[in-house]
């Protein structure tokens, strides 16, 4: 099926929710992170739900339920399109680690030198590209999104994991 440009104008998210009784008490770092990937993932995405191109905008409301991620999808006049429950399994390494690296970053920026802490961030962004990654083959036949709306998407997914 060939896509044009005018139908991604319409695959897109203009409004992103996060089920608050997903998401644990966090920092300054991890609010500022979460403001900072639903601004540009408003700003610049590509979002098509199979099935549904053309028709959007769209919203997206992110949960964890049990051990699912929960993307519930509607129109930006709120009618429901799809809801996809994701396994967290393929993600739980990935976060953990990606957590692990965040909390040395954090730490870094502090006392570390520049050399040390370019070093970490590299080792941080890789991390993060691959649960980029991992969400894009996850949402395969589901969801179309380009490489820069899944990394906006991961680091929100990281928030709802974040326990504090």
């Amino acid at each position: 099926m060939n896509k044009t440009a005018q139908d991604d104008t319409q695959n897109r998210i203009v409004g992103v929710t996060l089920d608050e009784e997903s998401i644990g008490r966090s920092g300054p770092d991890i609010e500022h992170e979460r403001a900072i990937a639903i601004y540009d993932l408003i700003e610049q995405n590509l979002f098509a739900p199979e099935g549904a191109d053309g028709q959007g905008p769209f919203t997206l409301h992110i949960g964890i339920t049990g051990n699912r991620l929960m993307f519930d999808i509607r129109r930006e006049d709120a009618t429901p399109v799809v809801a996809h429950l994701l396994s967290l399994t393929p993600f739980r390494r990935i976060v953990k680690d990606y957590f692990m690296i965040c909390d040395s970053y954090y730490q870094a920026i502090r006392t570390a030198t520049p050399d040390k802490i370019e070093a970490i961030d590299m080792g941080r962004r890789g991390i993060h590209d691959e649960g980029s990654r991992t969400l894009q083959e996850r949402l395969k036949g589901k969801v179309r999104v380009d490489f820069e709306t899944s990394r906006r998407l991961f680091t929100l997914i990281t928030v709802l994991h974040w326990k504090g």
